[in-house]
């Protein structure tokens, strides 16, 4: 009898502390009951809160997102070009963590996205409009072969499937890239 009352005040922490969640008691013998199944609705921070919230934390200019399990990865360059922050923004409470500071960067190295008239928030909002679902990475390319510099924009479709897009800086026209060597159903983390 002892070991049922404690089991089931095991199982009432469970729910109170972790919110609806699956849990179990046992009883007598070889039968079990088991509570009704239901899955929290978790608060998802999406890449524009995301964007926001570090941006809050760290003014500047985004350089890149990108969605890591449950945690969103953004670095910012100070407006100045002297600063950079590697920031962590939590996807389920929108809590940011600074990682890494540095207030001695050359300031040429981030002279293009600096005068880019598309910022990452921007080229975001623009993949989406062009095909619907979650923004995943965007990332800033300025590559030396001769292209014009561009945001790097993976969107994540309700079919789960994975759409590329260059949104050029200047314009914010939005183009399909080819798709490269990340498998589109691939749920791990970009190395970018």
């Amino acid at each position: 009898m002892k070991r049922n009352v404690y089991v089931s005040a095991a199982a009432s922490v469970v729910l109170m502390v972790a919110g609806p969640v699956a849990a179990a008691t046992a009883a007598p013998g070889d039968t079990a009951r088991t509570a009704p199944t239901a899955v929290a609705p978790l608060v998802d921070v999406t890449a524009e809160a995301a964007l926001a919230a570090a941006l809050e934390n760290y003014p500047g200019v985004v350089e890149s997102l990108d969605r890591e399990a449950n945690v969103w990865h953004v670095d910012v360059i100070t407006k100045d070009g002297k600063g950079h922050a590697e920031l962590e923004v939590d996807a389920a409470s929108g809590a940011v963590t600074r990682r890494n500071v540095d207030t001695d960067q050359d300031t040429n190295e981030h002279k293009d996205l600096l005068a880019a008239k598309v910022t990452a928030e921007q080229a975001a909002k623009a993949a989406v409009a062009a095909h619907p679902g979650q923004v995943w990475t965007v990332e800033w390319d300025s590559d030396d072969d001769g292209r014009a510099a561009s945001w790097h924009v993976e969107v994540r479709g309700t079919d789960g499937k994975t759409w590329d897009a260059s949104v050029d800086a200047a314009t914010g026209k939005v183009t399909e890239q080819a798709d490269s060597d990340n498998d589109s159903g691939n749920d791990s983390g970009n190395n970018g």
